[in-house]
């Protein structure tokens, strides 16, 4: 399994823009599909965005499509999530998730945590209005 560490989590304004990246390591990165969630006390973990193994397909939760966009970089083992037009709705954890054998599909129907069998620790990310 691959190793996940986050990083880039902050404070940022209403409207802000922040970057949240996603380190990997431990095996071959190329070969699994990434995810991002977000978590607030309380409530449970919900989807963002995922990414294909090769970047080619992506997926992206309604609330943050169009503000959010996920991007990779095989040979630097890292997952971006840029996150531009910030809301106080968007804070919460955020954790970078991976698996082999998910498949990214654009569709209305979102991932569960239990598709993905690796997670990093979270960072947060809190935008004030």
């Amino acid at each position: 399994q691959v190793t996940l560490v986050e990083s880039g989590g902050g404070l940022v304004q209403a409207g802000g823009s922040l970057r949240v990246s996603c380190t990997a390591s431990g095996d071959t990165f190329s070969k699994y599909a990434v995810a991002w969630f977000r978590q607030v006390p309380g409530k449970e973990r919900e989807f963002v965005a995922a990414i294909s193994w090769r970047g080619s397909g992506k997926h992206y939760a309604d609330s943050v499509k169009r503000r959010f966009t996920i991007s990779r970089d095989n040979p630097k083992n890292t997952c971006d999530l840029q996150m531009n037009s910030l809301k106080p709705e968007d804070t919460a954890v955020y954790y970078c998730a991976a698996d082999q054998f998910y498949t990214v599909v654009d569709g209305p129907k979102f991932p569960s945590t239990a598709e993905f069998g690796s997670w990093g620790q979270g960072t947060q990310v809190t935008v004030s209005s």
